[in-house]
């Protein structure tokens, strides 16, 4: 069973709906028996770093997640804003994440993009194999963001994709997946990530 936490912000019932497509169980809740009950956790999430951060304090989540994400060694995937709050603080209001990885959540320079934010599909380029990206070479993923990873660890980084720039999409450290795009958005792509996450 994966829990799908719900604190107020993210395409939860696309996510749910693609995961049965694939065979998958969820549920989407913010009850923390259920969250600890789990087997994976996805944490979703659209829109501003602070306002998710508060969200989650909000719903009394952060200790929960702590304790089953660095305690538990939850196999956890983070989803656009549900990734960026992995890392340890954003550029967009100086907030502190989750820190669960080494880097932080920055904007894109608008001296090097056309227009900010990126929306539309890109191509991803995975650099390292896990089993959540094993079978998805020359992927095209759709993305809507204004900010990006900088990982502090290079061996964290598992997939690039290029806007102006090439920039971090994608991180894994142990247990911890964050992914910049939106795979309940990207047909085919999406749901084989999903029916590896499924898989794991």
């Amino acid at each position: 069973m994966i829990a799908i936490v719900n604190y107020g912000v993210g395409n939860l019932f696309a996510i749910q709906n693609v995961i049965r497509r694939v065979g998958g169980e969820s549920i989407i809740t913010n009850d923390v028996d259920e969250i600890r009950k789990a087997d994976k956790l996805i944490l979703p999430g659209v829109g501003a770093f602070g306002y998710g951060m508060n969200q989650l304090r909000a719903r009394n989540l952060v200790e929960v997640l702590n304790e089953q994400v660095l305690g538990s060694k939850k196999l956890t995937l983070g989803l656009c804003l549900g990734a960026q709050l992995m890392t340890q603080q954003s550029e967009e209001d100086n907030s502190v994440g989750l820190g669960w990885v080494e880097g932080k959540t920055v904007k894109f320079d608008d001296r090097q993009v056309p227009v900010i934010p990126h929306m539309g599909w890109s191509d991803v380029e995975f650099v390292r194999k896990t089993s959540l990206t094993s079978n998805l070479d020359e992927a095209r993923f759709y993305f809507t963001h204004s900010y990006h990873f900088l990982m502090k660890n290079k061996n964290d980084v598992v997939g690039f994709a290029e806007y102006g720039y090439r920039f971090v999409c994608a991180f894994q450290v142990d247990n911890i997946m964050g992914i910049q795009f939106h795979p309940e958005k990207s047909h085919k792509f999406g749901m084989r990530l999903f029916e590896n996450f499924v898989n794991l």
